[in-house]
């Protein structure tokens, strides 16, 4: 995740941003908190300057949730070029091949159940993952020779949408966390006899967060500081809607506050306990009020993360 952090308002909240085309996630970032005028900020998934669509900005206190919203799933749609590869597997690389062959789209349709489910993938010589310390994007672009083994990755729903001409095919992908859709356009192109790379690519949702609730940033601007209060602003724990609640008296959040392990007193409490078992993660309440994200350790509560909210 990129924080940029600064003087500035102290706002806590989601607010989930309409990336344009072009722009990096961390340039999106800072643009929405000078915007709103905000200290804090960071994103919940970086999208690729060529990706438009949901980009999720915490603000404030929501930082500290940017994880669950990472692991969370994502929806995509995006359109495949046929018959080229690209250094980037996406529009924005180097030409490194071509190819005459063009899939029909019953076969493109047949081939995508086997892309579907857990599968192994190996992630974009161009990309920020650290091989040795570097990014593998930095060591691509100086011309080195990237190596990055194949990981497992989930992928829910891939599907065909379209066939606008020979050259292109529209799809819609649910894919869990670390899967990327450039990999999996060259991907599929290799298992249809051909290559391929990204032309347009869209996120639609992560999580909770979706398209329809995004905002612009040409939007944002005209709102100014005035978009805390505008209704565009999502509390904190909309990025925790998944995880389980459980209520606190004052005394024992105050002491999940102060970094100290918590057993509820209340019977009905340590009966929750039991039945979610150890190692889940649960919402910490007082008052309505989120306290923190703890873990469920030997009948007790562990915070993860201490919110002040």
């Amino acid at each position: 995740m990129a924080t940029a952090e600064r003087k500035g308002l102290a706002i806590n909240g989601w607010l989930v941003l309409d990336k344009p085309q072009g722009m990096s996630s961390s340039r999106a970032v800072g643009a929405v908190r000078r915007l709103i005028g905000a200290a804090k900020a960071g994103h919940g998934g970086t999208l690729d300057p060529l990706a438009t669509g949901v980009l999720p900005v915490a603000l404030g206190e929501a930082t500290k949730t940017v994880a669950w919203v990472m692991a969370g799933r994502k929806r995509y749609r995006f359109t495949l070029r046929w018959g080229e590869a690209r250094d980037t597997d996406d529009a924005e690389g180097r030409l490194t091949g071509l190819s005459p062959e063009r899939p029909a789209a019953a076969a493109v349709a047949a081939a995508l159940p086997g892309f579907i489910g857990t599968i192994r993938q190996r992630p974009p010589d161009f990309s920020a993952l650290k091989l040795a310390g570097r990014r593998a994007y930095d060591l691509a672009r100086g011309g080195e020779t990237v190596e990055l083994a194949p990981r497992p990755v989930d992928i829910l729903e891939l599907r065909l949408l379209g066939v606008p001409d020979p050259d292109h095919a529209e799809l819609e992908a649910v894919v869990g966390k670390g899967t990327y859709i450039r990999a999996l356009a060259r991907d599929l192109g290799q298992a249809l006899g051909t290559l391929a790379h990204v032309t347009v690519l869209r996120r639609l949702q992560v999580g909770r967060f979706r398209a329809e609730d995004a905002i612009s940033l040409d939007n944002l601007a005209a709102l100014g500081h005035s978009a805390a209060a505008s209704g565009h602003l999502l509390p904190v724990e909309t990025a925790l809607d998944d995880i389980p609640a459980l209520a606190l008296s004052e005394d024992e959040a105050h002491r999940l506050r102060c970094g100290q392990a918590v057993t509820p007193l209340r019977p009905s409490d340590r009966a929750r306990i039991d039945q979610l078992g150890g190692g889940a993660t649960v919402r910490a309440l007082t008052g309505g009020k989120l306290v923190a994200v703890a873990e469920i350790a030997a009948g007790s509560l562990r915070p993860v993360r201490v919110l002040n909210l």
